[in-house]
C-alpha cells in the first residue's frame, strides 16, 4: 500500500472485465447506445465510486484503490450527496446516528475520518441509506461490477420481454400486423387529427389491414 492506495483485487478486475463483456453484448443485441448502459454519472451514483474512476475501470484502466477508511468516508460522502430526504435536503450527523442506531457522537466521528469504521459501523449506515450490503467497503471493480449486474438484469428482463413478444406475434397474424405495421402508433397519431373526417380515413384504412388477415382457431 502507498500513500493510502493498494493495488485492486485481480479478481475483482477479471470480474469487472467479464461484466462489462456481457452488458456490451446485451446492448448490441439490444440496440441500446453504449452511452446509455456505460453512462459514468449514474454509475458512479449506483457504485458508490468516483466517476473518473469508473471511466478509467470501464476503459481497462487501474486507477489505484483508496485504503478500507478513505474508502468509506468516499463512499459515504456520495450517499450523503445523493440520498436526499424528501425536502431535498441532506441527511444531518443526528439523524443518521438515530438511524444506524448509534450516538451522534459515534456518527460525527466516523463521517469526519475520525474514527475507523467497523464492520457493524458499515452494515448500520447502508441499511439507514438503504444500499446493498457492501456497498461503503467493496474495491472499486467489484462495486461498479455490482452496480453493472443491475443494469445486466435490465437488459436481461428487456430482451425476454422483445422474445416473448415476438413469439405471440409468430403464432398470431393480428398482432404480427400490429407490430409489422405500427399500428398501435398509428393510431395514437390518428388520434391527434383535427376531425372525424380524418380519423374515419385512418380507420378505414385500418379495417382493411385488419380484414386481410385472421386470427388462428382457437
Amino acid at each position: 500500500m502507498t500513500d493510502g492506495y493498494e493495488v485492486p483485487g485481480a479478481t475483482a478486475t477479471v470480474l469487472l472485465s467479464a461484466v462489462v463483456t456481457r452488458v456490451t453484448a446485451l446492448a448490441d443485441r439490444l440496440g441500446v447506445a453504449h452511452a446509455e448502459v456505460f453512462h459514468t454519472g449514474r454509475l458512479s451514483v449506483a457504485s458508490g465510486v468516483p466517476e473518473s474512476v469508473v471511466k478509467a475501470l470501464l476503459g481497462g484502466q487501474s486507477a489505484g484503490e483508496p485504503d478500507l477508511q478513505a474508502r468509506f468516508l468516499q463512499r459515504l460522502g456520495l450517499l450523503r450527496r445523493t440520498r436526499l430526504k424528501p425536502n431535498g435536503r441532506k441527511y444531518t450527523q443526528q439523524e443518521i446516528a438515530d438511524g444506524a442506531g448509534m450516538s451522534r457522537q459515534q456518527a460525527g466521528a466516523l463521517i469526519n475520518g475520525d474514527r475507523r469504521p467497523t464492520m457493524e459501523h458499515c452494515d448500520a449506515i447502508q441499511r439507514f441509506f438503504r444500499v446493498h450490503a457492501g456497498f461503503l467497503t467493496a474495491e472499486d471493480p467489484e462495486a461498479l461490477a455490482s452496480a453493472l449486474r443491475t443494469s445486466e438484469q435490465e437488459l436481461l428482463q428487456q430482451l425476454a420481454d422483445r422474445e416473448r413478444e415476438a413469439a405471440k406475434a409468430a403464432h398470431d397474424p393480428l398482432e404480427r400486423l400490429l407490430q409489422d405495421h405500427g399500428v398501435r402508433g398509428i393510431a395514437w397519431r390518428a388520434a391527434q387529427l383535427p376531425s372525424d373526417q380524418h380519423r374515419d380515413k385512418v380507420a378505414e384504412w385500418l379495417d382493411m389491414l385488419l380484414e386481410s388477415v385472421k386470427r388462428p382457431e382457437s
